[in-house]
Parts: C-alpha cells; sequence; structure tokens
C-alpha cells in the first residue's frame, strides 16, 4: 500500500520487543504489494539483524502463514517461514491490525533477474514439493477452492460499451480506449476462449492440491546465496497443478517464455501429465483478469497518476510477440494437434 496503515512506528517497534525480543532500531516502510489493506517494512534490530515486518488490517485468521507453517513442517526450504512469537504464535495482534515478522532475505526478484539452470531445476523440485503437500482437511475449508468463476468475465464483457463510445478520461484513458479497438477480436477470443474452457471444466473430475496461484517471476526471490524463495503467498488455492504450472512458459511480464526455460523447471519438476484444457484456460482466464482490472481503472476511472501509464504499458506488453497473448492462442491451438 502507499499509505502507512493507522498505527505508529513506535507502537510496531513496542510490540516487536514485547513479542518477539527484538529490539527495532531502524523501521523503513518499503513500496511493496498492491493490498491496501497491508504495509510491509525493513526493520534494523540493535544487533544489525534486517527483518521484514507486515501489518495488515484486521485480525482475521491469516491462511497464509498456516500455509508457510504447513510447508516448513513438510522440508521445504524455497520459502520463508514466520518468525514465531515469545508466545509460539506465527503472528501479534496489535491494536485493529496483524503483526507478522520475518527474516528479511537479500534477493532480487525473477523480473529483474533470469534464473540459472540450476535454480530453474531447484524451482520445479520446490513446486512439486508444495503440491504434493497433503493439506488437513481443517485447513483445506479455509482455503479457496478453484471454481471456475466467470467474474471477470463478466466484468470485461461489461467494458465492451466503453470500448465504443465517447470517454471523459484523460489521455492514457484515451490511448488504451484507440489500442483496444484494434484488438478488440482478440480480446473477445480470449474471453470466449476462457468461457468454453470453463464449462468443460466445471463438469470434470481433476485432482485438486495446494496451489501458490500466483507464482510469476514477481514473486520468485533469488537470493544472494544463489538460493530459490517462492514468497507472497496471500492466494493460496486447491485447484489443478496446472494453476501453478501455466506460468512456466505462460509469459507474463514478456519473461518466462524460453522453452528452454520450461525443460530445465520440468527437469526438477518431473514427469507429469498436462491437462491441456485446463493449461489453457488458465491462461486465458488469467489475460482476461488482467485486461479486466486495467481497462476498468484506465477507461472508467480518472485518477492514478504515474501508476495509469505503468498499467497502460502492461497491458499493451500483453499483445507483444511471444507475449502472454500469443502464448495463450498457441497453448490453444495445440489443442487440435
Amino acid at each position: 500500500m502507499v499509505e502507512k496503515p493507522m498505527i505508529s512506528d513506535q507502537i510496531i517497534r513496542e510490540s516487536v520487543k514485547a513479542n518477539y525480543g527484538i529490539d527495532v532500531v531502524c523501521l523503513s516502510l518499503l513500496p511493496l504489494g498492491a493490498d491496501i489493506n497491508a504495509a510491509t517494512y525493513k526493520a534494523l534490530a540493535l544487533d544489525q539483524t534486517p527483518y521484514f515486518i507486515k501489518i495488515k488490517r484486521g485480525h482475521s485468521s491469516d491462511t497464509s502463514i498456516e500455509i508457510l507453517d504447513l510447508l516448513q513442517h513438510a522440508g521445504i526450504k524455497q520459502i520463508i517461514p514466520p518468525i514465531k512469537t515469545r508466545h509460539g504464535t506465527l503472528f501479534q495482534s496489535i491494536d485493529t491490525c496483524t503483526l507478522i515478522v520475518y527474516p528479511f532475505v537479500e534477493g532480487i526478484d525473477g523480473f529483474n533477474r533470469d534464473l540459472k539452470d540450476t535454480q530453474w531445476i531447484e524451482l520445479g523440485t520446490a513446486l512439486r514439493k508444495v503440491h504434493e503437500v497433503e493439506v488437513p482437511p481443517p485447513m483445506q475449508q479455509k482455503i479457496r477452492r478453484e471454481a471456475y468463476s466467470s467474474k471477470w468475465r463478466d466484468l470485461l464483457k461489461s467494458i465492451y460499451p466503453a470500448v465504443e463510445e465517447h470517454l471523459d478520461t484523460d489521455k492514457v484513458g484515451l490511448e488504451l480506449q484507440k489500442f483496444m479497438k484494434k484488438n478488440i477480436s482478440d480480446i473477445i477470443r480470449l474471453v470466449d476462449r476462457a468461457e468454453h474452457f470453463a464449462t468443460i471444466l466445471k463438469d470434470s473430475s481433476s485432482d485438486f492440491v495446494l496451489c501458490h496461484s500466483d507464482i510469476h517471476a514477481g514473486n520468485v526471490l533469488l537470493g544472494e546465496n544463489a538460493h530459490v524463495y517462492i514468497v507472497d503467498w496471500d492466494e493460496p488455492i486447491m485447484a489443478p497443478k496446472e494453476r501453478d504450472l501455466m506460468f512456466i512458459g505462460g509469459g507474463i511480464g514478456n519473461v518466462w517464455n524460453n522453452p528452454n526455460e520450461e525443460a530445465l523447471f520440468y527437469q526438477g519438476y518431473g514427469d507429469t501429465k498436462i491437462d491441456a484444457t485446463t493449461m489453457s484456460y488458465y491462461r486465458h482466464e488469467r489475460i482476461v483478469e488482467d485486461i479486466a482490472i486495467y481497462s476498468q481503472e484506465l477507461l472508467l476511472k480518472k485518477g492514478g497518476g504515474e501508476d495509469r501509464l505503468l498499467m497502460y504499458k502492461h497491458f499493451v506488453a500483453m499483445f507483444e510477440p511471444n507475449g502472454v497473448v500469443e502464448i495463450a492462442f498457441k497453448t490453444d491451438a495445440n489443442l487440435a494437434l
């Protein structure tokens, strides 16, 4: 989030010291994440040890923390589990918020640095272990389950008229409208094919496993020791394994679209049968979601400043050669082979 939550740095320091025994001497807000109900900090302790602190509004049970604890007990080392409080809990209530403390890992994400061959193999090995973890039934009840919802398809369909009508918006909005007009046939194709696949999959009996759900390059951290970490477990889901596997070779952010990288990943992941219909659904549906979100913000709203131009650039990039749209259509075409 951009703004700090309704909680002072002093209260955060006091809570960390009282509940974790960590004497924080420096607390810096980090410009990370898009969650308006959360803020992240880098904390430096008196002994110069760095920590990562997350503050979330509310006191509801944080399933993502429980997932990390489960994965840690399963022996998966490619995660950054939370540090427990002096009372043995995974988080601490602080005023109207929840406080979570993690080790601070210096690293660069996969958007800003290519994975080495060994890192691709390590990522594949780690994700296979995640998918094989047995999630206790009580925890499964807390995790959302794939339902092939039409939410994003319906939203994007409702925006179709705005592509043609006169808009009272800024230059960025008008540029996006022009771009969407030019590519409307591809956009409609994405929605229609995602709808087609969803109809098929709703009646299927696919095995559901624990999935990260958003394991793109930005959520893979490459540590200084060349270690790989899968971060941002805020949206876990029980779903077919293709929910995660679609990112490998999917080209989100115009990276991870090299067949050699995909081969290395599966060298680590191991032999597995990929359902082409499920893979194609997820690649189409993810693009539909992004288009719906970006177009809603840029066509139907005015505010946003520099973020609007950045969103526009991300939108256009999806349609570049070997980008997500081209890859999704190729995945679809392979169904007929």
